[in-house]
């Protein structure tokens, strides 16, 4: 957890959040605040919970795995201010995180030293169709790949679909990072080839990198070097 989200929920009246990421926050931070917690599929819920807590007067912390502005609620939260026009009634601010591909990176190594994009799998908001063109321009544009919301019982086919989508550019030697839980409880990570990728090995709270045609492994790490080696002799 970044510092400032540490000061952020130490600060706070009121902590909302999906009941799994609030388990993830350290009971002491937790201590004589509102907790108020929803489940999965209840976004839209627990954001509008969290607005009605602000307007009541409280400083209310929305808590977010990763980045709270990547594949997260500072997005939704703003579209709800803005519908209800509440942006000079409540003070908004998003807080950095530690987005999961960068969490991810850290312990692969260097995998995101060029250019890079980042897809997300789930076709809940998006849909498949979108997603299929994506993961074609980035591919074809050789970029690094992060691929987030990997696999799920509902969506067990989706990774296959985009493995095959991103070896129409790629050599099945092309390295992937494949991260579970960064930095919790329970971490995994393994660096494979494109073309040994074991789906079973993958769920939600996994984030793959897809290297791009300069990346490879150095020992158990992964590496897309930057170029120095072209432009200076090292």
């Amino acid at each position: 957890m970044a510092p400032q989200a540490r000061d952020a929920i130490k600060q706070a009246d009121c902590v909302v959040g999906y009941t799994g990421y609030v388990k993830l926050v350290p009971a002491d931070l937790l201590e004589g605040k509102d907790v108020l917690s929803t489940g999965m599929m209840a976004e839209v819920e627990r954001c509008r919970k969290a607005i009605d807590e602000a307007l009541a007067g409280k400083d209310v912390v929305m808590v977010c795995s990763g980045d709270p502005g990547i594949y997260a609620m500072a997005g939704l939260i703003m579209e709800l201010l803005e519908a209800r026009d509440l942006f000079r009634d409540i003070c908004f601010e998003v807080v950095p995180g530690i987005p999961a591909f960068t969490a991810a990176a850290a312990l692969l190594g260097a995998p995101l030293m060029h250019d890079f994009a980042s897809v997300s799998l789930s076709d809940l908001l998006t849909p498949w169709e979108k997603i299929e063109k994506r993961l074609k321009c980035a591919a074809d544009g050789d970029f690094v790949i992060a691929i987030y919301n990997p696999r799920s019982k509902k969506r067990a086919g989706h990774l296959k679909d985009a493995i095959k989508i991103i070896k129409e550019f790629r050599d099945e030697t092309t390295p992937v990072g494949i991260v579970n839980k960064a930095y919790r409880e329970g971490q995994r990570v393994q660096v494979v080839t494109l073309g040994s990728v074991n789906e079973e090995d993958v769920d939600m709270q996994t984030v793959l990198i897809i290297g791009n045609s300069s990346s490879r492994a150095v020992g158990d790490k992964m590496l897309t070097p930057r170029g120095y080696a072209r432009k200076y002799d090292i």
